[in-house]
């Protein structure tokens, strides 16, 4: 069967899938496994099979926000992918988490829009508790700092005139924010599938973007390095478990 929206047949997919924003960064992903090919490219859904350590490994793009990655899962989880990753960027809440460093998202505080349509608000986004200490051991094996815990999911990058919600989710204990893990883990959840996410920070969330955000720095490009040698190595993790 060909999935209507990724444009990909079942067939292809695999148990384990990697997915990022970033349909670059998918090839990249790609680029780091054994055997790899790519399936599609198809809107910003590009699609990759490879394997590491022998495990068959599917890699595809979600793009920017939660209703279109959303897209992105549901197909997958409809073509017989069981555990999903995403590999991602994010902006840090807190100097004790720099740029540079790795957040493995325990759960997201859902400030999106596309899982108030799925589910009441008191539902909560929850990683799968092995996927999260697959990540963690992984991210750990490289070199530098690594975080585990709630991270926030928003939809909006540039601000408007109502105030972004960063200093009370600061003052909760959040660590950092993104725009698409909320609607991974309630679909994950929703669906009966495992889901984790790993992001490397680049920048700060309360910093004005306009003025000083520069995600292209060698740190941050390291960082990037390291959350996809971690998200591999979680799958060949998780592979020897189950």
């Amino acid at each position: 069967m060909k999935l209507s929206i990724l444009q990909v047949d079942t067939a292809d997919l695999t148990p384990y899938a990697i997915v990022c924003g970033d349909p670059f960064r998918a090839a990249a992903i790609a680029a780091k496994l054994d055997n790899a090919r790519e399936l599609a490219f198809s809107r910003e859904y590009r699609t990759f099979v490879g394997e590491a350590s022998g495990v068959p490994i599917t890699v595809v793009s979600h793009g920017v926000g939660s209703p279109g990655a959303a897209v992105c899962f549901e197909e997958l989880i409809k073509g017989g992918v069981k555990t999903l990753i995403r590999v991602g960027t994010a902006g840090s809440y807190s100097a004790d988490v720099p740029p540079g460093s790795l957040v493995i998202s325990t759960a997201a505080v859902r400030e999106d829009g596309l899982t108030r349509q799925l589910v009441p608000i008191a539902f909560p986004a929850v990683a799968d508790a092995d996927v999260v200490r697959a990540l963690y051991e992984a991210a750990c094996e490289t070199e530098g700092l690594v975080a585990k815990g709630i991270t926030v999911t928003l939809d909006a990058f540039f601000q408007g005139v109502e105030e972004f919600p960063h200093q009370k989710y600061k003052r909760a204990g959040a660590l950092a924010v993104e725009m698409e893990i909320s609607a991974l883990y309630v679909i994950a959840t929703l669906r009966g599938v495992r889901a984790g996410a790993i992001v490397a920070l680049d920048g700060y969330a309360d910093a004005d973007l306009r003025e000083v955000y520069n995600p292209h720095t060698d740190v941050v490009s390291g960082a990037i390095e390291r959350e996809i040698e971690a998200a591999i190595r979680a799958v060949v993790k998780l592979n020897g478990c189950d």
